[in-house]
């Protein structure tokens, strides 16, 4: 029987990022046969969503395949009888995200993204949008699949399967899939020569590799990384060697941003040094964002620019259009996502959300199991998880308690009163996107709590 084809929505249509979903549609549109795409995104992203929309439609035009892009701000219009929903919008834009950087380096702890107060915050912003997306999904296509690349991608996913009550969601990050394309090469393999299991949380996994005799190679990968080669860190990431000492007690990878927990210390003066100079990453990648949007605009360009890959997220459609396939054609394929984990890594709750090795067919994920991890990993796991839920709990029910529990436990927060007021300007940097926490901003507005960076004060007094 022939299956019928896809309609795709992407809620962020208008990201740089889309011209990279595009392509990987594109390259695999034999086995996921789609019949619209629509492209959603909010008022203060619809120049950017026009310019994205425009080159997405010419990449289908240039391709032999017979796809039109809709762009809408309505998204429940798009959301009508969809089968298929992606997830990658940022609450706030990018000035929300200098602002989770800014905010935490002026009291000289890291400012990131998706780690520290900066992710905390970011999941704050995000989980009851992704939750109002959710009810709308339940109302307007009850049996499509939700496909999370949304940071921070582990807590946006659990929140969804926890509060949302949705089970067909799958969570993406493209940090396993660049680890899969660069490291068989350090060895002088291809990917479909080795095994890879992976296990940990979004941004906080291990991995391990073997040959396909099931002889483990990973320590063969672990010397190569020791030997100059260039070992494949996210483009956001700073490089600081992991100590290899270490890394062979485990006899497993750290993924890149374990460089924040272990090498802290050199992490968070290289972050100092930004902040105090050439800017955060988030200032940077404002520029990048601009280049790219100039090169959208050229009505020549027909397939993704190299310089898509300075952005931090390169190898983003490999992950989603990989899943969605294999969702749709039950391929049983070897994708590392965010699910259920089901006594993958025994150390966690059944069903907590987790990052894992597993096979994705028409039911979704089945995480292949891990088994247990040694006392080191097993300790930062069980640390990393339950501020997770911290943070969750604090983003549904606007408990400021809460917030302030998962700052105490995050282990980039020193605790103290430093870290109660990082999270209190936060707090106030971002009021437009937190009615959740509104009473206690409002008693914070009172007591003439203000923010102590220049930048990030300034944003926030433009309303941005």
């Amino acid at each position: 029987m022939d299956k019928k084809p896809v309609k795709i929505v992407t809620i962020g249509g208008g990201s740089s990022y889309t011209p990279e979903l595009m392509e990987g549609f594109i390259k695999r549109y034999d086995e996921l046969p789609i019949r619209e795409i629509w492209l959603v995104d909010i008022e203060e992203g619809q120049d950017k969503l026009n310019i994205v929309g425009e080159m997405a439609q010419r990449m289908w035009d240039a391709s032999p395949y017979d796809v039109k892009v809709h762009l809408t701000l309505d998204r429940r219009e798009a959301l009508k009888d969809a089968d298929f929903v992606t997830t990658q919008f940022r609450v706030g834009l990018l000035n929300a995200r200098i602002k989770d950087e800014r905010i935490p380096f002026s009291y000289g702890m890291l400012g990131q993204e998706t780690n520290g107060a900066g992710g905390i915050f970011k999941a704050f912003r995000t989980i009851p949008v992704i939750l109002s997306i959710v009810e709308d999904m339940k109302e307007l296509c009850p049996n499509a699949w939700l496909v999370n690349f949304t940071n921070p991608s582990g807590m946006v996913t659990e929140a969804v399967m926890k509060y949302g009550q949705w089970d067909r969601v799958i969570g993406l990050c493209n940090v396993p899939v660049g680890a899969m394309m660069k490291e068989p090469e350090l060895i002088g393999k291809t990917l479909d020569e080795l095994i890879y299991k992976f296990a940990g949380l979004n941004h906080f996994h291990w991995h391990k590799v073997y040959d396909l005799n099931g002889d483990d190679v990973t320590q063969d990968i672990i010397d190569a990384f020791y030997s100059g080669k260039d070992t494949g860190v996210p483009a956001n990431i700073h490089e600081i060697p992991f100590f290899k000492e270490q890394i062979d007690q485990m006899k497993m990878i750290p993924c890149g941003y374990h460089r924040y927990y272990y090498r802290q210390e050199e992490m968070l003066k290289h972050g100092l040094e930004e902040f105090e100079g050439i800017g955060t990453r988030g200032q940077q990648v404002k520029e990048t964002e601009d280049e790219l949007f100039e090169l959208y605009k050229d009505p020549n360009l027909d397939h993704k620019p190299e310089q898509l890959a300075k952005r931090g997220g390169a190898h983003y459609s490999d992950a989603a259009c990989e899943t969605i396939a294999s969702i749709y054609g039950n391929k049983n394929m070897h994708v590392v996502v965010t699910t259920k984990n089901n006594g993958a890594i025994p150390d966690l709750p059944a069903d907590c959300a987790v990052e894992v090795s597993a096979y994705i067919g028409a039911t979704g994920a089945k995480a292949i199991a891990f088994g247990e991890l040694g006392p080191a990993e097993k300790g930062w796991l069980q640390v990393m998880k339950n501020m997770e839920h911290c943070v969750e709990e604090a983003a549904v029910k606007g408990d400021y308690g809460m917030a302030l529990q998962a700052f105490i436990l995050n282990p980039q927060i020193p605790s103290g009163e430093s870290a109660k007021k990082v999270l209190d300007e936060m707090l106030l940097a971002h009021k437009r996107y937190l009615p959740q926490f509104a009473d206690k901003i409002a008693e914070l507005e009172a007591a003439g709590v203000t923010i102590k960076d220049d930048v990030a004060r300034e944003l926030t007094e433009k309303g941005l």
